[in-house]
């Protein structure tokens, strides 16, 4: 399987390839070649566990690592897990369910491709002999999962851009509080676009990239991509199977990575009824499907700060297929959306895709109401997904964080706070932070004097 650039001026690459470099040199994001037809796979996985799946699913696609290794750098990432099924699926009612992806280290969905993303970079040292310095930029639970997946890895060392203020207490413990020597949590005067600008500015640079042997851990990375519609397949197998032609999954999302990753695995055969994309305040991607027209705006802070954004990186992926896969168009629009920050389409397929957005005073009054409606706890993210929930479909919400990270939201609306021992742990720990104005040039000081 050879991996594509969406802008079509990068040669074709292997996985291992594409999973090292991050962004394509050209500036676009990689994709595969072709996507397999898993129909026919669909009635022997079903009895998989996670980590079986898992192999089965990414096989067909890192077809340059030996299986035998897949499967054992795919074991090492889940066994980090605290919960049995890794996924768990809970039902709340009769076309209600929950799937919860916050049983990993950090305890947010990003962990299920960061704990293998970290995984692949460690076999990959260990193959060259050569070190990796990952770069990152989060709105919150990004940076802590990739920090987790590469902690303490000889030959690595990751430096996570955050916005100043911007992230939750907790989310910021979780990357200042490690005392690991390959972790740099760098702060930036500015918001999470301004971080991921100055990132995609510094692996543009290609001299400097290969100098200092970048690679990039966020959602532009492919492995992230692929290892999230994981998590869709196995929920879909576990759903009886009068439900399955009918369900819409109702993804918490602000940069599109994880509602593309179900759309992706849509593509590949999987009946997937639809994908309904659920956001705060910053609601880009729900006036893209309620107007067809993508637009930026300004960043607002919000209780739901992992989803303030208003450049979705990965919309390129989806607009790459939006366009007939044209590289020549996506060039284009993608230079009209930097020049003038939108873009409208001529003809948008909103047959698969819905929408809401939920305001601050709205997020609590959710957060309450699936905790009175099912004495259930949400964070503030998932807590968005609950919002007009479609009852002509049996919806599947994806549970993005433990509620446990946002205790201040979660008191506001229900009158208590939960609790996790590992986030307890980090309150006695000491903060460790580098301030830093978002620019590529303070950045790529930063990172060639502490880069391995």
């Amino acid at each position: 399987m050879k991996f594509i650039s969406t802008r079509g001026q990068t040669d074709p690459v292997s996985f291992g390839e594409a999973v090292a470099i991050g962004l394509a040199p050209d500036g676009g994001l990689f994709l595969p070649e072709t996507l397999p037809d898993l129909t026919p796979r669909l009635a022997a996985w079903k009895g998989l566990s996670y980590p079986e799946l898992c192999h089965q699913f990414l096989s067909l696609f890192a077809t340059d690592i030996p299986s035998e290794v897949l499967l054992r750098l795919i074991q090492r990432s889940y066994a980090t897990f605290t919960y049995t099924d890794t996924a768990p699926l809970r039902k709340l009612d009769d076309r209600l369910y929950v799937l919860e992806l916050f049983h990993g280290p950090t305890l947010a969905f990003k962990d299920f491709a960061l704990q293998l993303l970290g995984n692949l970079y460690g076999w990959q040292c260990e193959q060259s002999g050569r070190s990796i310095n990952v770069l990152g930029a989060t709105s919150g639970d990004t940076g802590a999962a990739a920090i987790h997946g590469l902690l303490g890895k000889p030959r690595t060392a990751i430096f996570i851009l955050y916005p100043d203020g911007r992230v939750s207490p907790l989310q910021e413990r979780q990357m200042t509080c490690t005392g690991a020597a390959n972790v740099h949590a760098i702060a930036i005067e500015g918001s999470f676009d301004d971080a991921q600008r100055v990132l995609k500015d510094i692996l543009a640079n290609k001299t400097f990239a290969a100098q200092h042997h970048l690679s990039a851990v966020n959602s532009i990375n492919i492995a992230r991509v692929l290892a999230q519609s994981v998590y869709y397949l196995h929920a879909w197998l576990r759903l009886p199977e009068a439900e399955r032609l009918n369900v819409e999954f109702v993804v918490p999302t602000g940069n599109f990575g994880n509602v593309f990753a179900g759309w992706l695995l849509k593509q590949m055969g999987v009946p997937i009824a639809g994908l309904k994309v659920a956001t705060n305040r910053n609601d880009i991607l729900h006036r893209l499907f309620t107007t067809a027209e993508y637009r930026s705006g300004e960043v607002h802070a919000s209780l739901a700060p992992s989803m303030d954004i208003q450049v979705a990186s990965n919309f390129e992926r989806f607009l790459y297929y939006a366009l007939d896969r044209n590289p020549t168009r996506v060039c284009n629009v993608m230079a009209q959306i930097k020049a003038t920050g939108s873009y409208r389409f001529d003809l948008l397929n909103r047959s698969i895709f819905s929408s809401s957005a939920a305001t601050d005073g709205e997020i609590t009054g959710l957060i309450r109401r699936v905790h009175e409606r099912y004495r259930y706890i949400v964070d503030p993210h998932t807590a968005c997904a609950f919002k007009d929930i479609n009852p002509a479909r049996v919806s599947i919400v994806l549970a993005t964080a433990h509620p446990a990270k946002f205790p201040d939201a979660i008191s506001a609306a229900i009158g208590q706070a939960p609790t996790a021992p590992a986030l307890e742990d980090l309150k006695s720990r000491p903060i460790v932070k580098h301030r830093l104005p978002a620019e590529a040039e303070a950045i790529k000081a930063f990172v060639a004097q502490r880069a391995v």
